[in-house]
């Protein structure tokens, strides 16, 4: 069902077949990160928040893709921006770190209040 629904442009539907490939999904899928990366970017370029957060996950931990922390940074915001407060925490992270970016606490601290407000908690 899923690939039915990519082949008629579901970015929902690229952004689970992705997350199975990276994750793999046996015994229907083997793991494939470059498949999965592409899939994300798919549906990442359609907007789809949980597609850009995953997507930042790649680029920070280099999965599949040549490890990019800024870039990452990048993917969370514009997550964040689309509603996924877990990528606001995830960009009060990288702020408060200095990871891909300069180490900021005072904007590391709006983001991780923003994220707090929106219910993303630490686990």
């Amino acid at each position: 069902m899923l690939e039915g629904a990519l082949s008629q442009g579901d970015a929902r539907a690229a952004y689970a077949l992705g997350t199975w490939y990276i994750h793999g999904k046996e015994p229907a899928l083997r793991k494939n990160l470059k498949e999965g990366v592409r899939l994300l970017r798919v549906a990442a370029a359609a907007g789809v928040p949980d597609a850009l957060y995953d997507l930042a996950v790649c680029y920070q931990k280099g999965a599949g893709v040549v490890k990019n922390e800024l870039r990452a940074v990048i993917l969370y915001l514009e997550a964040g921006l689309r509603g996924e407060a877990g990528a606001l925490k995830e960009v009060g992270r990288c702020f408060y770190h200095g990871y891909g970016v300069a180490r900021n606490t005072k904007v590391a601290r709006v983001f991780l209040d923003r994220a707090a407000e929106l219910g993303s908690v630490d686990p």
